[in-house]
């Protein structure tokens, strides 16, 4: 390893900001310009010191050589969505293996021959456009469909005819989170839109002031027929969902993250009819799951932090009635098939399925072929059978057929890797956080690991928005088991493995027992042989970039590497930029001084002390990020190369025409994270 270690100039600016009494220096505030000739330069130079780390040695590449081939070889598999059904057709998706995007097919019947609707490699020569929603029309005739370019959030809509494979003229701009939704008669869709932002801020500029739409087939945007808008409140969202029957229009109002949300509808069978509010309040979370009329069913965490599914008759909406009550186990989703709610928990984080009868009997357990994640079950109301996923960290992902009448799965497609799972295994664990709460832990290797300290591993965590992390199959994780390596995943709270509880456990003021969380995770590793600081190495993803950045700044000397991607690293300032506003609900927010007192007193970029000897460090982040923009990573590497003291590289790794990770083609995929196996080669070597 070259030393000592060169990095690019990052000049320092003399930027200050009052927070609450409290100055706060911001030396590196240039760098939140990303189209800059400044930051411009600053990236390419970034970009050139952290290859020619990767690569300063013929066996250096070689083995950055060895590790792409062997990566490519693991992902080249077919990999089968599960096919849906609208009116008379089937659909689902298939990658023939390294294809950048997969492709949309559509067929008559199962066992027919497919053919192509949607093939996005076809859009762009380096797979970087891609499909990022799509609805298909009551009669299956029509497909109203999303496509996002070099991973922006934002979208662009345009409706194809299915049976000739041709796009009509439609065409609809400024749209980010928002599907789209059909009414019955097939002449259009609801979908959910923003205001055009200003000209060249459109990766950084706040979104506010979501509008829902009706777009009629055949006009153009600017006649759209406005449905739903809040001028008073800026920064509510719109999610607008026509029910199974046509009969209704369910608007449901989100704010930020807050799984909180409010739920309206509107009688699509009367002309002119108005909104009304059913939910008018943000107290619980509440999603629909189908009607009966004038009956909704509702799964909700009204009065029950691990969800439950109620009754309400909105010709009296004033009572609800209990249909399943909750469980010990976190509710996840429930479906409607053959007449039947199809419900999926998570027991310590994998799967269950279980069917109730309309009254809340229950029937049965799905029975799956192991612990694992499975999802799907998706279809209409009175359909007898459905289709699952089943996956875990050794497994790739299989698709089963499932009879719901008889209660019977068999296998319809099932992948062919270049590897034997049976030379694997993954166990759960349960380890002691610093406060004593249990928090489980899935640790996946080679058989007959020795537990002698000595195994490089990468401890992998999230930790936050509800969000859970369920057993999911990666080829890379294979081929850091086949180094030799120990893949470690803890649910950590912040998450939503055991329901709203644990998910607010680890949120707001609370925030610091997620990173205690994922700190006693590495040391029960260590403790337990698996590993030493000098082999540990920590990765995680957007709040999982937050999670490391937060973890290697308060101990630093745990850890031997740290992995942050397209990370939230200012937690005084993200809420400035694109959607950021909407975490403080989860983070809270500098604008307040209780908030700005717990959020300093984390947050990674204010948090590095010059002197420190701080691990090897590969930040990874994209230039066309706008939902954690990408100034986050800049920021944290110009200050992070500033303070460092060891000899230990820390270097920023910045993907061009890719954003915060959805839609990235499987070239930019194995080239990432061939350089970040490479990069833990070669600093965890004894």
């Amino acid at each position: 390893m070259s030393q000592p270690f060169k990095y690019p100039n990052s000049a320092q600016v003399n930027q200050t900001d009052d927070y609450h009494g409290k100055t706060v220096a911001d030396p590196y505030r240039w760098l939140e310009d990303p189209n800059s000739a400044e930051t411009q330069a600053w990236i390419e130079a970034q970009n050139q010191v952290t290859f020619a780390f990767l690569k300063d040695s013929p066996k250096d590449s070689a083995i950055r050589e060895d590790l792409e081939k062997r990566l490519t070889q693991l992902w080249n598999y077919e990999k089968f969505g599960m096919p849906f059904k609208r009116a008379h057709r089937y659909f689902y998706f298939k990658n023939d293996g390294l294809q950048n995007q997969s492709v949309l097919y559509t067929l008559p019947e199962l066992d027919a021959e497919p053919r192509v609707l949607l093939d996005p490699n076809q859009l762009s020569a380096d797979g970087t456009v891609a499909l990022s929603g799509l609805s298909i029309s009551e009669d299956g005739n029509l497909m109203a469909y999303g496509l996002s370019s070099s991973g922006s959030d934002w979208q662009e809509w345009r409706v194809r005819d299915i049976e000739t494979g041709k796009d009509l003229d439609d065409h609809l701009q400024w749209i980010k989170f928002s599907g789209a939704s059909w009414t019955h008669d097939g002449t259009g869709f609801f979908y959910s839109r923003y205001d055009k932002p200003t000209a060249g801020a459109q990766l950084e500029e706040a979104n506010y002031y979501q509008k829902l739409y009706y777009h009629r087939l055949g006009t153009p945007q600017t006649e759209d027929i406005l449905i739903y808008e809040r001028p008073d409140q800026k920064e509510w969202g719109f999610s607008g969902g026509v029910t199974e029957d046509g009969q209704y229009l369910i608007i449901s109002v989100w704010l930020g993250t807050n799984p909180k949300n409010l739920l309206f509808y509107k009688d699509l069978s009367q002309p002119d009819s108005p909104v009304v509010e059913l939910i008018s309040s943000f107290e619980a979370s509440y999603s629909l799951i189908d009607n009966d009329g004038s009956i909704f069913w509702l799964q909700t965490d009204l009065e029950a932090p691990k969800s439950r599914v109620i009754a309400i008759d909105i010709q009296n909406p004033e009572q609800s009635r209990e249909i399943i009550p909750e469980a010990a186990e976190t509710l996840e989703g429930v479906g409607l098939l053959n007449n039947q709610f199809v419900a999926s928990y998570l027991k310590d984080a994998h799967t269950q399925v279980k069917i109730f009868d309309l009254d809340g009997s229950f029937l049965r357990e799905v029975e799956l072929p192991g612990i694992g994640s499975a999802g799907g079950f998706g279809g209409k109301r009175y359909d007898t059978d459905t289709f699952y996923s089943f996956t875990g960290y050794t497994q790739p992902s299989t698709i089963y057929r499932y009879n719901m009448q008889t209660g019977e799965s068999n296998l319809f497609r099932q992948p062919s890797l270049d590897f034997n799972p049976d030379d694997y295994e993954t166990r759960q664990v349960f380890y002691s956080s610093k406060d004593g709460t249990q928090i489980p832990l899935f640790i996946s290797h080679k058989k007959e690991l020795k537990l002698n300290g000595q195994n490089p591993t990468i401890l992998y965590g999230y930790g936050g928005f509800n969000v859970s992390l369920t057993p999911a199959f990666s080829p890379s994780t294979i081929a850091w088991m086949e180094l030799g390596g120990v893949y470690a995943v803890p649910n950590l709270r912040g998450g939503g493995e055991y329901g709203e509880d644990w998910h607010q456990a680890g949120m707001k003021l609370n925030k610091q027992n997620v990173f205690d969380d994922f700190m006693a995770a590495a040391e029960w590793l260590i403790a337990q042989g698996y590993t030493s600081s000098a082999k540990l190495a920590i990765s995680g993803g957007s709040n999982g970039g937050l999670l490391v950045g937060a973890c290697m700044t308060q101990r630093p000397e745990l850890f031997a590497a740290a992995l942050p991607a397209v990370g939230v690293m200012d937690m005084l300032r993200f809420h400035k930029f694109t959607i950021g506003w909407a975490w403080a609900s989860e983070y809270g927010s500098a604008e307040t001084a209780e908030d700005f007192e717990a959020l300093y007193a984390y947050s990674p970029l204010h948090n590095l002390k010059p002197g420190t000897a701080y691990p090897a460090t590969l930040i990874t982040t994209a230039d066309h990020d706008d939902r954690v923009v990408p100034a986050h990573s800049f920021k944290f590497a110009a200050a992070l190369q500033a303070a460092h003291a060891g000899d230990k590289p820390v270097l920023i790794r910045i993907e061009t025409k890719a954003g915060h990770g959805a839609g990235k083609p499987t070239t930019k995929v194995i080239e990432e994270v061939a350089d970040r196996f490479a990069f833990l080669l070669k600093v965890l070597q004894a």
